[in-house]
């Protein structure tokens, strides 16, 4: 019994290396443009802040001003100071939550500044830990929001601002007014102004049929809780600004849904399948000696995606298939060895997977699965920024 055992699991080896080896996906690089150092934001919700933070980065390499390590935790904390304000003037209406989205990247930029990772301690070290652990911080500020924000308090005392910075600081450290960078003091606003970075320069995309193309609409995402704007293109042209964007140099942030079967991490790739049970290994034999179910991921392989249209991304807007649940950076354009195009991913999710925390997104996913995106409004080409009135 052993030996047919050992017989069958060599068998099955040679055959799953067989099929590795056949529908293994080979990339060449088209366009690679310069990022930061992978992150990783652990057991905690901000997405948002190190995918906006990472594309921040790379326009500071864009602009020539060198890499910086720019401080999460800094726009963490005024967002969520500035979270909790708008849900208790709102009596609970606005949501609480850790999420985010990219424009409260460009509002703490405008409104606080920007500070180095140096300029407060490391995420965790606070309460002794190596990365970001948000549960229990969570657990008690929500708790503390929403008494406020849905109790049947007829009146509040302002000191309970005071009473959240101070949690706030206790997690993440107090908010730097001053601090040095080589030598030379500098503020957060000042050290903002010192990166080049100009907040009006940057532009949320996105693309859906129950708004008018071609004007601004508030994108009806829960974490868009101080309610911005997006410019509202047609998918062809929705996708044509991020493959020139990408071509001619530019990364962009890049809000899409990870709950999908064909966005699987562990082999690094993101496709949408035209067979929904297309390559699923769950429940297989295979699965079932060697203890991996690719947790019901599914991978396109060759041309065996589905088609995107409008109404498609529509659908799936419309009845929550499609939502807003990740935030990551766009940098990058590869092909595989049958000419098949893929943005290249960064990811904060530490250097895991394949790919050591960056993956492959097919262009079918990215159309079908995109939320929004925020670029540089230089990135736009010509004829599309004239259409949407941006100069």
């Amino acid at each position: 019994m052993k030996k047919f055992l050992t017989l069958a699991l060599a068998a099955l080896a040679m055959g799953a290396t067989a099929q590795e080896k056949k529908d293994s996906v080979v990339y060449e690089v088209i366009k690679e443009n310069a990022i930061t150092p992978i992150k990783d934001q652990n057991q905690s919700g901000t997405c948002w802040s190190y995918s906006a933070f990472a594309f921040f980065e790379s326009e500071i390499l864009r602009l020539g001003k060198g890499e910086v390590d720019l401080c999460e935790s800094f726009l963490v904390y005024n967002t969520y100071m500035d979270r909790a304000d708008k849900a208790i003037r709102t009596h609970g209406d606005a949501s609480f939550s850790q999420g985010g989205s990219f424009y409260d990247a460009i509002y703490c930029l405008k409104n606080y500044g920007l500070v180095p990772q140096s300029a407060m301690p490391a995420p965790g070290t606070p309460y002794g830990d190596s990365l970001f652990n948000a549960n229990q911080l969570d657990a008690v500020t929500t708790a503390y929001v929403e008494a406020l924000a849905k109790g049947k308090l007829k009146k509040i005392n302002p000191v309970w601002r005071k009473d959240l910075n101070a949690i706030y600081t206790n997690y993440f450290g107090a908010l730097p007014t001053e601090f040095e960078v080589d030598g030379k003091k500098f503020t957060p606003k000042s050290y903002a102004a010192e990166l080049g970075l100009n907040p009006d320069d940057y532009v949320s995309l996105t693309s859906y049929m129950h708004q008018p193309f071609y004007s601004k609409f508030i994108l009806e995402i829960q974490d868009n809780w101080r309610w911005a704007e997006s410019y509202n293109l047609p998918l062809d042209e929705f996708m044509q600004v991020m493959d020139e964007a990408v071509r001619n140099g530019y990364t962009f942030a890049w809000g899409s849904d990870v709950s999908e079967k064909g966005f699987n991490a562990r082999t690094g790739v993101a496709s949408v399948p035209s067979n929904g049970k297309a390559n699923d290994k769950t429940g297989s034999d295979a699965a079932r000696w060697t203890g991996d179910n690719f947790k019901g991921a599914v991978i396109a392989t060759g041309d065996d995606e589905m088609t995107i249209t409008q109404e498609m991304r529509q659908v799936a807007y419309d009845n929550w298939e499609t939502t807003d649940d990740h935030g990551m950076q766009i940098y990058g354009l590869a092909k595989d060895q049958n000419g098949k195009e893929y943005f290249m991913v960064k990811n904060s999710w530490g250097e895991y997977g394949p790919y050591k925390g960056k993956f492959y997104a097919t262009k079918a996913f990215v159309a079908y699965k995109t939320m929004n995106i925020v670029i540089h409004k230089d990135a736009l080409p010509k004829k599309i920024a004239k259409k949407l009135g941006i100069k």
